[in-house]
């Protein structure tokens, strides 16, 4: 069964830097793709971030992109989403979970893998 528990979320004022933390169980995150999603108050759930463990590709949903860093920890079956310069818009509350990529366009989209949704972090970027 697939579980994840996703932590370190917190208030931050803008700016700031949180570090969020998922720890994986059910598969190894060293064969699979992982990432963040995130959901805001009143909006849909949007992927942020993917790692693609077969070739070591990172996606970043457009806003991220400079500013959150995706990474893994394949001892500790835990992926992690270093989060710099944050901004208020980025409030919401965070999951991981694991991902595929969608090719539209020439964009790449995250998408969810469709396993259950585990446990999430609550982010909240003060102005």
């Amino acid at each position: 069964e697939v579980q994840l528990q996703a932590s370190g979320g917190g208030l931050v004022q803008a700016g700031g830097s949180l570090r969020l933390s998922c720890v994986a169980s059910g598969f190894t995150v060293e064969d699979d793709a992982i990432g963040w999603f995130r959901q805001a108050p009143g909006k849909v759930r949007e992927g942020v971030s993917c790692f693609v463990s077969s070739d070591g590709s990172t996606y970043y949903e457009d806003s991220a992109k400079g500013r959150f860093t995706i990474s893994t920890e394949n001892a500790k079956n835990t992926v992690y989403l270093q989060m710099n310069s944050l901004k208020p818009e980025d409030t919401a509350v965070y999951y991981c979970a694991r991902c595929r990529i969608l090719i539209e366009g020439g964009h790449d989209n995250i998408q969810h893998a469709g396993d259950a949704w585990g446990k999430g972090t609550e982010v909240t970027v003060s102005s």
